[in-house]
């Protein structure tokens, strides 16, 4: 089983690479188009704004090997943020732009409208109702540690739902292209499960 990370430049790869390392598996780091035709297995992740991470892969010229993958991918946080259509996170220079995504599962991302003067981000540990997807194999009400301040509404692609003054999709999936908006890689035994189920995924 061959595991390759996304080198977004805008991540911290080495808590990604550690969680699965944990599990027994040798991640490569890469951005190399060629690399994420062929691996078995793609996590994308993603700290900051989407403006800045679709601009790096862009630069980076990886948009039509992630957009082509038919194969098991999962992004964590942000790497979530851009598999939807459109990210509605406001440009320096244009405060009306959208920025356009990756397109793989329908859906747009916006800030969390919070209230009851809950803080952003949402930072911290929160309960997580997760579907049956196989993504959340053996996991029960479990709690996933969360730092956001966008997120996807609930839709027809979302597998686990999570509240912070709204609910919002915790995790969507379409096919084999799956997103979770909290870190599995600092949740502990919960976010082990999910890395492991997903690993156990085949097309």
């Amino acid at each position: 089983m061959r595991l390759a990370i996304v080198n977004t430049r805008c991540a911290n790869l080495a808590s990604v690479r550690f969680a699965f390392e944990r599990l027994g598996v040798q991640p490569i780091i890469s951005a190399d188009p060629d690399v994420l035709h062929n691996v078995d297995h793609v996590v994308l992740p993603g700290v900051g704004t989407a403006s800045e991470a679709m601009s790096a892969l862009q630069e980076l010229e990886v948009i039509d090997a992630l957009t082509s993958r038919t194969q098991p991918t999962l992004g964590i946080c942000l790497g979530m943020q851009l598999l939807a259509t459109l990210s509605h996170e406001k440009k320096r220079s244009d405060t009306n732009a959208s920025i356009p995504c990756l397109d793989l599962i329908p859906t747009e991302v916006a800030r969390l409208a919070t209230t009851d003067n809950l803080p952003l981000p949402h930072m911290g540990w929160n309960a997580t109702q997760a579907s049956a997807h196989p993504l959340f194999k053996g996991l029960e009400n479990p709690y996933f540690y969360y730092v956001h301040s966008f997120a996807a509404p609930l839709s027809e692609f979302t597998i686990a739902r999570c509240e912070y003054g709204q609910a919002f999709s915790a995790a969507i999936a379409r096919g084999p292209i799956m997103g979770v908006q909290f870190h599995p890689e600092r949740s502990g035994k919960a976010g082990a499960r999910v890395l492991k189920n997903f690993l156990e995924m085949t097309c």
